[in-house]
């Protein structure tokens, strides 16, 4: 089972699955769920598909990246009914699930991945 996973929660279902189309080209095998939109294909965050890409993880412990506030709270949510720890990250999007999911394929550690991923960080 593998330690480590990526989570990407975006409220555009496109965009989702446009992220992980570019992380595939440089992760091919990392784990790495996706999901967005809502249940009717329109736009925003649901609490029921972030559970699915949680729980269809194979890792116990996830790096989370979502776009929008609603993304988050729901990732929070889902951490309180999740066994898995989920490390919500505040970065950009793209430019963070790409970084990290580069550094997992390429066998960085946990603390390096963290260290490169929070140089990110978003500033109030």
């Amino acid at each position: 089972m593998p330690e480590l996973g990526i989570v990407i929660v975006s409220h555009s279902a496109d965009i989702a699955k446009g992220l992980v189309q570019l992380i595939r080209e440089v992760a091919p095998d990392i784990p790495l769920t996706a999901t967005g939109g809502l249940e009717d294909g329109g736009l925003g965050s649901s609490f029921d598909h972030v559970q699915v890409a949680v729980d269809s993880q194979p890792a116990k412990r996830l790096l989370a990246f979502y776009d929008l506030g609603s993304a988050r709270m729901n990732l929070e949510m889902v951490e309180e009914f999740s066994d898995k720890e989920i490390l919500i990250q505040q970065v950009p999007l793209i430019e963070g699930a790409y970084t990290a999911s580069a550094l997992l394929q390429a066998g960085a550690s946990e603390v390096e991945i963290l260290s490169q991923v929070n140089d990110l960080t978003i500033q109030k």
